[in-house]
């Protein structure tokens, strides 16, 4: 048995609004396609992979992503190139969104390349490129113990 990779990721946002507003520009530029858009889900496919958002429930609305706690740690969107890692950065530096850093090489990996930066509800997403099969080296952030905190 070998997994066909990850077929979506769903996340849910504190501010729905805000997230799909986001998500509603970033998704589409990265050129996954809306199947999906109603009062409580946003849904994008595309590259292989699918992303969604969902509205929270009315207990937790309004509460923030806290990065490091039990959980998701982040998302990571693979591009083709370095050339795109730019491209992507430029066009989000242009919709305003946080940025946690910019363009950098990384020792995650040879040629590890890579931006990363919060939706509106600070969970953090990163676009890499790494050239070849895009493993990352023995020892790399996915050891035990290691953290991928920029």
């Amino acid at each position: 048995m070998e997994i066909n990779g990850v077929a979506h990721t769903f996340i849910t946002a504190g501010d729905f609004a805000a997230a799909r507003g986001f998500y509603g520009q970033l998704l589409p530029f990265l050129g996954l396609t809306c199947v999906a858009d109603t009062d409580r889900t946003y849904y994008c496919v595309g590259g292989r992979t699918a992303f969604g958002i969902q509205a929270p429930p009315a207990a937790h609305a309004g509460e923030r992503f806290e990065q490091g706690v039990v959980g998701l740690h982040h998302i990571c969107f693979r591009a083709r190139s370095r050339d795109d890692v730019d491209e992507v950065h430029a066009f989000l530096v242009g919709i305003g969104a946080h940025i946690v850093h910019g363009p950098r090489d990384d020792a995650y990996a040879p040629g590890y390349y890579s931006i990363l930066f919060e939706d509106p509800d600070g969970v953090r997403l990163e676009i890499n490129h790494v050239p070849g099969r895009g493993l990352l080296t023995e020892g790399g952030p996915n050891t035990v113990g290691q953290s991928l905190d920029p």
